[in-house]
């Protein structure tokens, strides 16, 4: 992963919105989220006090071989908040000896586990293995919201193939809709989507971004790290199609918040939704 990445970044995403009632959903990108993290108090204790403002989150760097740090998160949780929750682990992912898992975090009360599969990408012998992190495409039921069913698609993008792997998920749409015939969709994640790794002049080949059934909520404007770079690596894209009454988003990004610099100094960039 990039040096400079920052070790703790939150995305936060979107609501489902019925009258009042509002799903709370993030990515939290953990560098190298493993025991070495949940042994540090200062930052578990961040960690935790993140993850309990949502009702999903996305995990992603999870490197965590045996669930053993992950085990220790959701103790933490269960045992030093007032909410309940539960998780969805991926397989270790990755082309070689280094490997992730994405890992869901969510609140059983709110939300639950219908389905999830793997996204087939193709294999890395055969010379068409598309993601270096494939998706694991998983489908929430949520009996409080308008929309009672929804699916995530997680994406940490390998950096020198962002422009493929973003474009790529377009397929990931087609067999999504294929599959379980919806249209609630969210794509989240780094999808190292700026700067160096995606540039203007790139964009116009990536469908995602150039298919009008998609709306990109994270603009390329936005700062997405708290280095001295300025970009907008971590994204969030719905579709469109379904109609603002389906899936609406009601979002008030705010960057590099006072409260979570003071936490952990040079390791937090939040984006909260109010």
């Amino acid at each position: 992963m990039r040096a400079m990445r920052l070790a703790a970044s939150l995305l936060c995403l979107a609501c489902l919105l019925h009258g009042a009632r509002c799903l709370r959903i993030a990515a939290f990108n953990i560098r190298s989220f493993g025991e070495n993290k949940m042994s540090n108090d200062t930052i578990s204790d961040y960690i935790v006090r993140i993850l309990n403002q949502y009702d999903i989150a996305l995990v992603q760097e999870v490197r965590d071989k045996y669930l053993v740090a992950v085990g220790k998160l959701l103790d933490k949780l269960n045992r030093e908040t007032s909410n309940s929750y539960h998780f969805v682990a991926s397989e270790p992912l990755g082309r070689n000896s280094y490997k992730e898992r994405y890992l869901f975090v969510f609140r059983p009360d709110k939300v639950s586990v219908l389905d999830s599969y793997y996204y087939d990408d193709g294999c890395t012998p055969c010379g068409n293995d598309t993601f270096s992190r494939e998706p694991v495409v998983v489908k929430f039921s949520s009996p409080t919201t308008v929309v009672k069913e929804f699916v995530i698609v997680p994406l940490h993008a390998a950096p020198k193939d962002a422009v493929s792997e973003i474009d790529a998920l377009y397929d990931v749409y087609l067999d999504v809709r294929l599959r379980w015939n919806m249209e609630d969709i969210m794509f989240m994640g780094d999808f190292n989507a700026d700067c160096s790794y995606v540039t203007p002049s790139q964009w116009p080949s990536i469908r995602l971004r150039t298919s009008s059934t998609f709306q990109w909520l994270i603009p390329d404007t936005a700062d997405t790290t708290v280095t001295p770079t300025d970009c907008a690596y971590d994204r969030n894209v719905r579709v469109t199609s379904t109609g603002q009454k389906r899936l609406m988003i009601k979002k008030r990004i705010c960057f590099q918040t006072k409260n979570c610099r003071n936490l952990i100094p040079d390791q937090s960039n939040l984006f909260f939704l109010s």
